[in-house]
């Protein structure tokens, strides 16, 4: 199954890029990022680490094997598009309103 290694992947990837440019991974403080990460997995996912969580997730729930399993990737999602992603989003679209537009019209939310 390759869904537990690209959900690792995309949650170490990002991280390396992030150290690579400088700016902070902490998603609990997105007015701290001194810069917007654009390429490698950020050209295909505004999110990939909340991808590769869910992507862990889902990976999880396979191996449960029970009906009602997925329904917590769902939860999840719409929990971290709210709690979390939208906020990280109207910061970001503060800090840096062009570089931001650009990659929200070229790059989807998830995938």
């Amino acid at each position: 199954m390759v869904i537990g290694p690209t959900g690792l992947a995309l949650n170490l990837l990002p991280k390396l890029q992030f150290k690579r440019a400088g700016t902070t991974v902490n998603p609990l403080t997105p007015g701290r990022a001194s810069q917007l990460v654009t390429q490698g997995v950020y050209a295909y996912t505004r999110n990939p680490m909340y991808l590769g969580q869910t992507c862990l997730l889902l990976s999880w729930c396979l191996w449960l094997q029970h009906a009602l399993a997925p329904l917590s990737v769902v939860m999840f999602m719409a929990y971290i598009t709210r709690f979390q992603i939208l906020p990280e989003e109207r910061m970001l679209a503060q800090k840096f309103p062009a570089e931001f537009a650009l990659l929200c019209q070229r790059t989807r939310r998830w995938l």
